[in-house]
C-alpha cells in the first residue's frame, strides 16, 4: 500500500507550501493541480495524474477533505470513484481526519461542510464590500489613474486622441484609458 498525495488550490498564486510540508514526508508521490475544485475530474489534470497513478490497495492522501472537491457533488463523484477502484483516501486534518476506505457520513458532512463554508465566504466577503460602498468606502484594488493622469486623459482625448493613441502614449492599458473618459462623460 502506497499513501499518494494530491495537493489542490483553486488559483496559480496560491501557496501550496503548506499542503506539500504535511504531505511530501509521508507520500511516495505527490500530485498538484491548481484548479478549482468545482471542475469535473476530466477537467482536473493533478487528480487524473494521481488516479492514473495509484494501484488498487494505495491511498489517496489529501490534507483536508475539501482538497477532493469544492462541493458535494464533485467530492461524492471522486471518492465514488476512488473506493470502486479499490483506493482509500486518507485525510490528515478536519473533521472526515482519518483512513477511509468507503463512504460514510462523516466524510459526505465535510464535503457539505466544505461547500458551505465556501459559500458563507463569498457572502460574507460580499457583503462586506457592499457595507463598505454603504459608508462611502470601496473594496478592491487601488485605482491606477492619479487625478494628473485623469487630466492627460483628458486633455489628449479632447484634442482628438484615440483611447489606443492615449494609452500607447501614457503606458496605461486601452481599458483604463475608456473607463476614465467613461467616468469624465457620466459626470458631466
Amino acid at each position: 500500500m502506497a499513501l499518494v498525495g494530491l495537493v489542490r488550490v483553486s488559483k496559480t498564486e496560491q501557496d501550496t507550501r503548506r499542503q506539500h510540508d504535511a504531505l511530501d514526508p509521508i507520500c511516495v508521490k505527490v500530485f498538484e493541480e491548481k484548479v478549482s475544485g468545482k471542475l469535473k475530474v476530466a477537467d482536473r489534470p493533478g487528480l487524473q495524474a494521481a488516479l492514473e497513478y495509484l494501484r488498487p490497495g494505495d491511498m489517496l492522501t489529501v490534507q483536508e477533505v475539501d482538497r477532493l472537491g469544492r462541493n458535494l457533488l464533485e467530492g461524492l463523484v471522486v471518492l465514488n470513484d476512488l473506493f470502486e477502484s479499490g483506493i482509500a483516501v486518507k485525510v490528515l486534518d478536519g473533521i472526515a481526519a482519518g483512513e477511509h476506505t468507503e463512504r460514510s457520513f462523516v466524510l459526505d458532512m465535510a464535503l457539505a461542510l466544505a461547500e458551505d463554508r465556501r459559500r458563507d465566504i463569498s457572502r460574507k466577503t460580499k457583503d462586506g464590500l457592499e457595507a463598505a460602498k454603504r459608508r462611502g468606502k470601496v473594496g478592491g484594488r487601488p485605482p491606477v489613474l492619479t487625478e494628473d493622469m485623469r487630466a492627460v486623459i483628458t486633455a489628449r482625448h479632447e484634442k482628438g486622441e484615440s483611447v489606443r493613441e492615449i494609452a500607447a502614449a501614457t503606458g496605461i492599458s486601452a481599458t483604463s484609458v475608456w473607463n476614465a473618459l467613461q467616468t469624465l462623460k457620466e459626470q458631466s
